[in-house]
């Protein structure tokens, strides 16, 4: 089940952004100006929004993105988001909802709980918090805010796919974003993939 937070944000501030992966707009979004923690948009260069727009919506993995941990595959897939999108004139959403929505402090908390034996949904569980906690309607009104009407959405979640079946916003295609196991994140592919219902084999 999708959930849904009634959110009203507007665009704050931007400015431009070259990366390694070519050279994007920053836009930050927010409910006020004075939110130190906004939603982020990466809009590439070339983005032209009368076309289907190659989308990321993407959840911020701290451990992953920043420092390259191996426990999951967030940095990587952000790094190959932002190569994609780069190339085909996209947008990388970069959202505030750290450990699928539980928080930092949380997800640290389940990381030891999965060194004990658990998987990454059983240690949320255990600590009496959601399997995943996000929600993607402040990705839908950001994308409304860039006028964009079509997409073609980068991920393998199906939440996200269902996210947008109410919105005004059309998926045309679903983009597959694999990244390649290693021994450290092998564990917790195969139970998003096997529990979460992600579309990829492992």
């Amino acid at each position: 089940m999708v959930k849904k937070i009634s959110r009203i944000i507007k665009k704050q501030a931007e400015a431009a952004i070259p990366t390694p992966w070519g050279d994007f707009n920053m836009i930050a979004f927010a409910e006020e100006a004075s939110d130190w923690m906004p939603h982020l948009a990466l809009v590439h260069n070339q983005f032209d929004p009368s076309k289907p727009v190659l989308i990321r919506v993407h959840s911020e993995c701290i451990t992953g993105d920043l420092f390259g941990s191996k426990r999951c595959d967030c940095g990587e897939q952000l790094d190959k988001a932002l190569e994609l999108t780069a190339a085909n004139g996209g947008i990388v959403l970069y959202l505030r909802q750290e450990g699928r929505g539980i928080g930092l402090i949380n997800k640290l908390k389940a990381y030891n709980l999965q060194d004990s034996g658990l998987n990454t949904v059983d240690a949320n569980v255990h600590l009496g918090l959601e399997v995943d906690a996000r929600h993607y309607d402040v990705a839908i009104k950001m994308l409304e805010l860039l006028k964009v009407s079509e997409i073609r959405l980068l991920t393998n979640n199906p939440e996200k796919i269902e996210a947008f079946d109410t919105s005004n916003i059309t998926i045309v295609e679903r983009v597959p974003l694999v990244i390649e196991p290693n021994k450290d994140n092998l564990g917790y592919l195969k139970t998003k993939a096997k529990d979460m219902g992600h579309l990829f084999d492992v």
